[in-house]
């Protein structure tokens, strides 16, 4: 048997280790493949395929026939064309829920940065300026406790429920705005309209997944209706925010600060509005990065390629 790893560097970059997988079969590996005919030419003799952001047509499983199973290396897969891979025969399976405590932890992270900014301290003090201060302390921005706050959560899945688990050690009150209400949570949090929360809350945290009702679900409009105090974060998906929307209610005053991991297109632009916005933290989309997060996903795959291979397949996404 053939396996092939299409992309294999956005998931390990070097630190965890592909050897599990040569019980298996034969292993071609690819950092990266990045047009359709290498996409082609390195598949088409693999029946089992693992591939974490490459694009898988209707045109390219029509010339890969020997493919039988695509594992994807990550929750979202809407990289693959399911309902052509279903009409070809091919199982197609995800890896549901590896980054829940990562990318709430890094929600975390990016509101603390924001609170605190303790990247810019730590540069001022080591270009000199705790030194040279005549005071024993000093703060560059304006500092916040979140005891007390209000924090607004858009999306109430796995990883919203476990932002909101956290929030609730840091002291903080919790709305919702969730389509899906899940009992058991009364005592934990409230749930709202969207208008409620978005005017209630001193923090707001996107956890929507990206769909037709909730693109650009921040925006001019959305943004209006906030409190010029309020911190908005976003570990979800970067379609959800208006990005010239948000740049200029930052510009304004409109909000007091973004911070979000990721963006409309990544790799972000150049031309992206909010890389010249004030009061804006950017990171790579990096949350659900941890190495015990990669690992996850890797033992996760090796259950689903075992599933496959007895005839009981684990995380089908299509059928």
């Amino acid at each position: 048997m053939k396996i092939v790893i299409l992309d294999g560097h956005a998931l390990n970059p070097g630190d965890l280790c592909w050897d599990f997988l040569n019980q298996y079969g034969d292993v071609d590996y690819y950092d990266r493949t990045d047009s359709t005919e290498d996409v082609v030419s390195r598949m088409q003799d693999a029946e089992i395929v693992l591939l974490n952001k490459v694009k898988i047509t209707e045109s390219i499983l029509a010339q890969c026939p020997s493919v039988k199973l695509i594992c994807v290396l990550a929750t979202g897969y809407d990289v693959v064309d399911t309902k052509a891979a279903t009409r070809h025969g091919v199982t197609v399976c995800n890896v549901p829920a590896y980054g829940t405590n990562a990318v709430a932890q890094y929600t975390f992270a990016l509101l603390l940065e924001l609170c605190h900014q303790v990247g810019a301290h730590s540069m001022s003090v080591f270009r000199g300026d705790w030194a040279k201060s005549k005071d024993f302390c000093y703060w560059l921005t304006t500092q916040r406790e979140l005891a007390g706050k209000t924090i607004g959560i858009i999306g109430f899945g796995k990883i919203g429920k476990k932002v909101a688990e956290i929030a609730t050690a840091f002291g903080m009150r919790i709305l919702v705005f969730s389509r899906t209400v899940y009992p058991g949570f009364e005592s934990v949090c409230q749930y709202v309209s969207l208008e409620e929360l978005l005017t209630q809350s001193d923090v707001i945290s996107l956890h929507s997944p990206l769909t037709s009702q909730t693109e650009r679900i921040i925006n001019a409009e959305t943004l209006s209706k906030m409190k010029s105090s309020a911190l908005l974060i976003n570990t979800a998906r970067g379609g959800l925010v208006d990005e010239y929307a948000l740049s200029a209610a930052l510009a304004t005053g409109k909000i007091a600060g973004y911070a979000g991991d990721v963006v409309t297109v990544e790799p972000i632009l150049p031309e992206n509005p909010l890389l010249n916005a004030p009061n804006c933290i950017l990171t790579p989309h990096m949350a659900w990065a941890p190495t015990e997060s990669r690992q996850r996903i890797l033992n996760t795959v090796a259950e689903n390629i075992e599933g496959f291979l007895v005839g009981s397949p684990n995380n089908v996404v299509n059928s």
